[in-house]
């Protein structure tokens, strides 16, 4: 039973194990020791390993969540419980992009095919897509622009940030080409680990496997969008826990979110207050202000893949903490006594007769 009404949470976030937690409600954002939301599980061997997308268009309020079965659920946030999916074969690979479109599901894997499937219980026989295409192998992540859902964005490994509609997928609006050799003159791998679109610009921005962030832009005004609260700079995180935004402007690092002690596998700022929510391999749910300052974290037990945010909730934006453990045990070893180095005994001296 949740420990609070599914409505009023401000964050979804996936796990490793399937669970799909909630985190906020009544008491503040991101209260409680389960996120005030508790934690949801279907079928331990159906659900293990999740990711979560926005399925605002299933009657009401709600959370796509897939599974590495490739079944897709839709778990409804205003009934507290699964109402809907179904399956999503096809393709090699976990998925790594899940949308919404009108009444249909959006879904992509690894192996690079984006499919957009009809309404249909997952317990049933499954259907042919509606419409696909093949976005190349090799794929890390795909995405929708907010402001435009048949237009989406996919990028991978040694497979470049491409812009498709899926209208009319027969050939990408937009296709980047690889940057200039480096200093030696050796051609710079492509890995596109991630991307988003851009507030109220025509640009998308990705963030690559060897730590380069890259700002692109399409001729005809094929890209927009919105993601933040974050002017001309965007966040970024990386899989030795290093999370930074960056000014894209000038291309330099303004500040670092502290407080990280594992790879960070999702994060999105709020679209309209100054806040970063992210999660990852340590397990916990953190909030930063985009001051850097760290204002709540949760600990959710299990190694956390992807989150969402509720954006259609009121915030309340939380006061920084004065001082925030990284470690769950610290407490403890505070309170334990400090015990005075012993001080290195004198040299006997020793006489040979």
């Amino acid at each position: 039973k949740m420990a609070a009404p599914t409505r009023l949470c401000h964050v979804w976030v996936g796990a490793e194990t399937g669970a799909l937690k909630g985190g906020g409600g009544p008491g503040g954002v991101l209260g409680g020791s389960e996120g005030s939301g508790g934690a949801l599980r279907g079928d331990p061997g159906r659900f293990r390993g999740s990711s979560v997308g926005p399925g605002g268009a299933f009657g009401g309020p709600g959370v796509l969540v897939g599974a590495l079965d490739r079944s897709v659920s839709v778990f409804s946030t205003e009934k507290g419980k699964f109402t809907g999916g179904r399956l999503c074969p096809g393709g090699d690979g976990a998925f790594c992009g899940l949308g919404v479109l009108g009444s249909s599901v959006v879904t992509a894997v690894e192996s690079g095919l984006v499919r957009v499937w009809g309404e249909q219980e997952a317990e049933e026989v499954s259907e042919g897509p509606l419409q696909e295409l093949q976005a190349g192998p090799g794929l890390c992540r795909m995405r929708q622009d907010p402001a435009r859902p048949h237009v989406v964005a996919t990028g991978g490994k040694e497979n470049g940030l491409k812009v498709w509609d899926l209208q009319q997928p027969q050939e990408p609006l937009f296709r980047s080409k690889n940057v200039r050799n480096d200093w030696l003159d050796l051609r710079v791998p492509v890995w596109d680990r991630d991307l988003q679109f851009l507030p109220g610009s025509q640009r998308i921005v990705t963030c690559t496997g060897h730590g380069q962030v890259r700002g692109w832009g399409a001729p005809g005004g094929h890209l927009g969008g919105t993601w933040g609260h974050l002017g001309g700079s965007v966040v970024v995180g990386s899989a030795r826990g290093d999370v930074a935004v960056i000014d894209l402007r000038k291309g330099r690092v303004l500040r670092a979110l502290k407080g990280f002690a594992g790879g960070v596998r999702g994060l999105q700022c709020h679209p309209h207050l100054p806040l970063v929510a992210s999660v990852g391999l340590d397990r916990f749910l953190r909030l930063h202000g985009l001051d850097g300052r760290l204002r709540h974290k949760v600990y959710l037990k299990s190694r956390l893949t992807c989150l969402l945010l509720n954006s259609q909730l009121d915030w309340e934006e939380p006061p920084p903490q004065k001082e925030v453990k990284d470690e769950e045990g610290d407490e403890l070893w505070d309170a334990l006594e400090s015990i005075p180095t012993p001080r290195k005994g004198k040299k006997r001296k020793i006489s040979v007769v």
